[in-house]
């Protein structure tokens, strides 16, 4: 089911709308904590297994994944119509809106979550320029990269590595390669991270007051972190967390209520639900539900309070 180049993705949302997608009941999606000296860059690594022929479902919009294709092949349908295949290893560059996947299965994935300093201490890349692709991670990162998506698969198709053993060796590839980020960017980084976590509805003069820059220069300096203005990340993370929440079952209807009031009206929830996480609230939750809401799961979300590590001068260190 690899879909030409050239598919507008409102045609290629349309197709997956109306086709059976992929059951949350028969996809395993594992999270596993990152060792300390990791932690400040890579929210979480994930191990996913799906041995369904064709996964079709969406991406959300997010800050960047580094993964492994242990077994299967894909697209990704990006917003502004371009398609890009997958890899043995792939760096997911910052989404600014979410994107449908169709991949030719069995499909196992091994991969880290970036945090924003993750993302800019990895690449040195702006995340408003480089974002919304799907790249060979080895180009951006270093040709031992290539090597590493080349061993992981290998050994995991062996049944040589299991998780831990994964993480480790993507850890030993990541930790050379992390840069320093200016001193007061790590702090605007921190401010940005706490800004988003504080509410659903975060207001940009909140950020303003915090933010040691003029209006201009803190739009400049979120987009070139976060892929993002100020204001259109913070839509970008109502969205995200608003779905994350209805499709906890944990949520309460009150609380539900309290989401929905987050926005002007319903549908201006099912609208920016849609854009940045694919799906209308209606089908988050749904019974024989999607890749979706495993994608969901609020795990996936900890950029929200990763921490930021600060040398005693003030910069992040390799």
């Amino acid at each position: 089911m690899m879909l030409a180049k050239g598919v507008p993705p409102s045609a290629v949302r349309r197709q997956l709308a109306e086709a059976r997608l992929t059951s949350p009941a028969l996809i395993t999606l594992d999270y596993f904590a990152p060792p300390e000296a990791v932690a400040p860059y890579v929210t979480t690594f994930f191990l996913m297994r799906c041995d369904e022929s064709v996964i079709a479902d969406v991406q959300p919009a997010g800050v960047g994944i580094l993964s492994v294709f242990m077994r299967g092949q894909g697209q990704i349908f990006i917003r502004d119509g371009t398609v890009d295949a997958s890899h043995r290893i792939n760096l997911l560059t910052p989404l600014a809106a979410a994107a449908p996947i169709v991949v030719d299965g069995p499909w196992h994935a091994f991969g880290a979550a970036l945090s924003p300093l993750g993302w800019a201490s990895m690449t040195g890349l702006s995340a408003a320029t480089a974002g919304n692709r799907l790249v060979e991670a080895g180009e951006i990162l270093g040709e031992h990269f290539t090597q590493l998506g080349e061993d992981v698969s290998d050994g995991y198709n062996a049944g040589l590595l299991d998780p831990a053993a994964m993480a480790g060796m993507m850890t030993a590839a990541i930790l050379p390669i992390v840069r320093r980020v200016p001193a007061a960017h790590v702090v605007l980084i921190r401010h940005v991270v706490e800004w988003l976590g504080a509410s659903l509805s975060p207001r940009v003069e909140q950020l303003q007051e915090k933010a040691l820059y003029s209006p201009r220069q803190l739009q400049r300096l979120v987009d070139q972190y976060f892929g993002l203005p100020p204001k259109q990340l913070a839509r970008k993370y109502r969205a995200l967390r608003a779905a994350a929440l209805l499709a906890d079952s944990r949520t309460t209807a009150d609380a539900a209520d309290d989401i929905a009031a987050q926005f002007y009206d319903q549908s201006h929830m099912i609208r920016e639900i849609g854009l940045f996480v694919g799906r209308t609230p209606a089908r988050i939750n749904i019974p024989d539900g999607t890749l979706l809401n495993a994608l969901l799961d609020l795990r996936n979300f900890r950029e929200i309070s990763a921490a930021m590590p600060v040398s005693d001068a003030g910069d992040t260190t390799a």
